[in-house]
This record gives structure tokens, C-alpha cells and sequence, in this order.
């Protein structure tokens, strides 16, 4: 149903299943830029692989899918739905308070897509991911901007509210799939703090792609579309985050 309807919107989907702006694209492209066929991946936050299983688009399915382009793939996830992650060569349960099981500077690309905003201890993640990542590695996620709309109204809606809200505005989403956020490490100032510059080089910026929250809605479809564009920079909704360690 969303496909269809972005459709009245965005007409180019019909060549190849995707908009001009659709943010998966661009993330993943840049990921695969990055990543070379001897590198070792994490999947941070891998969960049950849903946009490998439900994405309609076998475009950015192909741009999501790292098995033939990496050496390793792996995926943790506090969730044992990552057992069943049908794009990973292996996977792992973890209680955020511990360790990953992982060795030292063991992996070179680290992809996180929309898992930093969950993460209530951006210390202790700053610095197991920090940790686990080869010198010159890449750290690549997506996630919401804390100062971008999104995360503004997620903070406001009552926690109780939450599902409901979201069964209105985003009626595809699976109960499965919504997690309590926090945004601890969702602003560029966060992140510099984090992984700070004497160590690591940032790359990132903010992004804007269509509307998602919109309740298959013309109006409210087309106000969001206004509110993108007249959005400054910092105040777009999305952080593409690529972050590398120095050697």
C-alpha cells in the first residue's frame, strides 16, 4: 500500500521500485563504496533481517545484501529473532551491559541502520564499538536526527501511545519491528564526543527522504513534503552517519 501510494507522488518508482530520495539507497550505496571483498562486517543491531525479507525493491535488496561482497557477515542483537536473520554467515545475543562476542579490532566495516536511537548506554556502545574496530575500519549507520522532526514527536507522544500512534501513521509497521528510543548518540555533537576527532575522521550528514509517517494521507502526505523542504539542514530528519578510525 505505501508503494502505491508514493507512486501518486514520486512517478520515477515505476523504473526500478524506488524514488528520487528514498534513503536506503543512498546509505547503502555509500556502505558499499566503503567495504572491500577481504573486509569482515558487523551487522549492529541486525534483528530478524526485515528489509531482506520484506523489501519489495530487489534493488535495495541487492545494496543491503553483503554476503557475496564481504569475506564475513555477522549480526548481533539484544533480540534472538537475529538467530533467524537469513543475510548473516553468523550471529550473536547480546545483553547491551556486556561485551560483544568479539575479539579486538576484529571487524572493518561496522553498519548500524536506525539501531543508535535505541541505545540507552552510548558510552558503553561508543566504546565496544570502538573497540571491535580495525584501524581504518568504518563505522556506517542511519538514524533519526534528534533535532529532526521524528524524534521531536516521539518524544512528545506518551510512551503508552506509542503503537497507536503508529498504527494510524504508519499502518505497514509490525508491532515486532517498534523499539523504545532514546536518542543518546543522535546529533552530530553527540557523535564528535563519542568518537571524538583526534581518533576518528566524520563524514556524515543529514538527510530528508519522503514522508513516512503520513497515514496514507494526500494532505498530510503533501504538507510533509513541504515541511522537507523548507527543513534547514539541521533540523532534517535523518543522520547519515559514516565515521572512520584512524590508523
Amino acid at each position: 500500500m505505501a508503494e502505491i501510494f508514493d507512486r501518486r507522488f514520486y512517478p520515477e518508482i515505476g523504473a526500478g521500485g524506488f524514488t528520487r530520495i528514498d534513503g536506503t539507497i543512498p546509505f547503502y550505496q555509500r556502505v558499499n563504496a566503503v567495504l572491500k571483498s577481504s573486509d569482515i562486517l558487523l551487522d549492529y543491531g541486525a534483528g530478524r533481517g526485515v528489509g531482506h525479507i520484506e523489501d519489495v525493491c530487489e534493488y535495495r535488496r541487492s545494496l543491503r545484501s553483503f554476503r557475496t561482497k564481504a569475506a564475513r557477515v555477522i549480526g548481533v542483537d539484544v533480540d534472538e529473532a537475529v538467530m533467524l536473520n537469513p543475510s548473516l554467515d553468523e550471529a550473536h545475543v547480546f545483553h547491551p551491559k556486556d561485551r560483544l562476542p568479539l575479539d579486538d579490532a576484529s571487524i572493518d566495516v561496522i553498519v548500524s541502520d536506525f539501531t543508535l536511537e535505541h541505545i540507552a548506554d552510548p558510552l558503553q556502545t561508543a566504546s565496544e564499538l570502538d573497540r571491535v574496530l580495525k584501524p581504518g575500519g568504518w563505522l556506517c549507520a542511519r538514524t533519526p536526527n534528534r533535532h529532526g522532526y521524528i524524534a521531536l514527536a516521539n518524544r512528545v507522544v506518551p510512551k503508552a501511545m506509542t503503537m497507536r500512534v503508529l498504527n494510524v501513521v504508519q499502518p505497514e509497521r509490525k508491532e515486532e519491528d517498534v523499539f523504545p528510543a532514546m536518542y543518546q548518540m543522535n546529533s552530530f555533537g553527540r557523535l564528535l564526543k563519542l568518537f571524538p576527532a583526534d581518533r576518528f575522521e566524520h563524514f556524515s550528514y543529514s538527510f530528508d527522504s519522503e514522508p513516512t509517517y503520513h497515514a496514507n494521507n494526500k494532505i498530510l502526505y503533501k504538507s510533509m513534503q513541504i515541511v522537507h523542504y523548507l527543513t534547514p539542514p539541521a533540523l532534517r530528519s535523518l543522520l547519515m552517519v559514516f565515521i572512520k578510525k584512524r590508523l
